[in-house]
């Protein structure tokens, strides 16, 4: 993103721009909260100096949407949680247009997700362009009527989206199980072990501290550079 689409984006000069960590991030095994809060900082500022007004999220956890078992699913939750710790923090500091949408009744509701249960289907994508008018509405930056929650084409058929994770889906798991599934299982194993001990509460405690320590570097930096 920092390399890439930044660059292009500046270049147009937008007078709104979204700016969006997909859950797909949180599956790598290069995850790193600091990484992350970095990256994102060096992207809000750089708009933000051009005038440039934020459009952000923070997203659900894709284990609860992928309905793994908790043992799998609580690491990626913790990861979910820092980078939406990582967001609302940023998000305040550059007076981005914030919206929260890891919460709420959508959340559960199948016709709002792609065959892969990961990503917004059309639906659900008008449904966060509802929410994100609403918010521009409110404070003035949006004229003009909501956009429709309604689809514009039929939802995929169970045929169509069977055939979309046999084809298409099937990359995505192989460069998942590559990726993401070794360190995965190490991580399910260490949650294991601290469940049995009853020390879970470690890991939420450090996962907390490391946004922390990354949030308190951005600060750091931003004084030196003000020097």
């Amino acid at each position: 993103m920092l390399e890439e689409q930044t660059p292009a984006g500046l270049a147009l000069r937008p007078d709104l721009v979204s700016v969006v960590i997909g859950v797909n991030d949180t599956l790598r095994c290069t995850f790193d909260i600091h990484a992350v809060a970095t990256r994102l900082d060096e992207v809000y500022r750089a708009f933000t100096r051009q005038g440039a007004v934020l459009l952000t999220a923070c997203l659900p956890d894709p284990g609860a949407t992928l309905g793994l078992p908790g043992a799998l699913a609580r690491p990626l939750a913790r990861r979910q949680r820092a980078v939406n710790a990582v967001v609302h923090a940023l998000s305040e500091r550059y007076g981005a247009v914030h919206l929260h949408a890891a919460e709420g009744a959508w959340l559960s509701e199948r016709a709002m997700w792609s065959a892969d249960r990961l990503h917004p289907g059309e639906r659900g994508h008008r449904q966060l362009a509802v929410r994100f008018h609403a918010l521009l509405a409110g404070t003035g930056l949006a004229e003009g009527p909501a956009p429709s929650p309604e689809p514009d084409f039929p939802a995929p058929t169970r045929a169509a989206s069977l055939w979309w994770l046999a084809t298409a889906g099937t990359g995505w798991v192989a460069r998942r199980c590559t990726d993401l599934l070794p360190q995965l299982l190490g991580l399910a194993a260490d949650e294991m072990r601290h469940r049995a001990r009853g020390t879970s509460a470690r890991l939420d405690l450090r996962a907390t501290a490391a946004v922390s320590a990354a949030l308190a570097a951005l600060s750091v930096t931003e004084r030196a550079d003000a020097v």
